[in-house]
């Protein structure tokens, strides 16, 4: 079989994935489109499709304040877990020391506890802290939940990295702190950047939490904000909501085809491992 007929064998086969994929993002661009008049008729493209909705959008809904804030919590929560787990996961798979195996499943046991359940604790810390209402306040919690995900992903791949490269910097008379940044990091950012594209997409994405710990509407994320537009309201304008829904989407799509290559180096090397 020639390699134009396997390649159009293969996206026969993968086509039902795809529509299936794709279908929400269509519906939530061709609802943006539509006019209010034709917002709950039965048909599927609009007459006259409304580009200026996702202009509106932006000033209605207070999209950029929401945009920006999401976006800082996000490259915050992102840049300071690397920042702890690149050395805690080191340490963990290259030392031993006592109950390290007990540590182990401890960062394991703790990824099964949803963050909804600890949502009242949290409150009540973040008030003592006088954190209540601020994105600082956010990225501490999305840090304490990101964390030991970020170790234990990174600690499975730095293992699969050979002693060797480091033993002959070493001979070469680098310090360990050297080795590490210019012989294991060069190699690890496969993991890196898989582990920094799960938290930032958990920090760009949660609800909850955020829900309970932002009260003025100049803190709010994407996610509250976009809500508010279809919660207690009489009203609601569905082509700003699946506007706001769809551009909320779009940095996403960009960072994955931007790191795709380093994502699935990382997932078939070291983060299944």
């Amino acid at each position: 079989m020639s390699k134009l007929k396997r390649s159009i064998l293969y996206w026969i086969l993968l086509s039902p994935m795809v529509v299936m994929a794709l279908f929400p993002f269509a519906v939530m661009f061709i609802t943006a489109l539509k006019p209010t008049s034709e917002m709950l008729s039965p048909t599927w493209w609009p007459s006259e499709p409304t580009w200026r909705n996702f202009i509106d959008m932006w000033s209605e809904t207070g999209f950029g304040p929401a945009l920006l804030n999401t976006l800082i919590v996000a490259l915050a929560t992102t840049a300071l877990v690397i920042l702890i787990a690149i050395p805690a996961a080191y340490a963990l798979s290259r030392y031993r020391f006592a109950a390290r195996g007990a540590f182990r499943q401890f960062l394991l046991i703790s990824q099964m506890l949803s963050p909804i359940v600890l949502v009242i604790g949290l409150f009540r810390l973040i008030v003592y802290l006088g954190l209540i209402d601020k994105l600082s306040g956010l990225v501490f919690v999305y840090i304490g939940f990101n964390l030991a995900f970020a170790v234990w992903m990174l600690q499975s791949y730095f293992t699969t990295i050979p002693r060797d490269l480091e033993e002959a910097a070493w001979i070469e008379g680098a310090s360990p702190f050297k080795t590490l940044v210019k012989v294991f990091l060069p190699l690890a950012v496969p993991a890196i950047v898989v582990t920094a594209i799960f938290t930032f997409i958990f920090a760009w994405n949660e609800f909850p939490l955020a829900l309970s710990m932002l009260r003025q509407q100049d803190s709010y994320t994407l996610p509250i904000q976009i809500v508010n537009q279809v919660a207690g309201r009489y009203t609601i304008e569905w082509n700003y909501v699946m506007a706001a829904a769809f551009v909320a989407t779009i940095p996403i799509a960009i960072m994955f085809m931007w790191l795709q290559r380093y994502l699935m180096r990382g997932l078939a090397l070291g983060a299944v491992k």
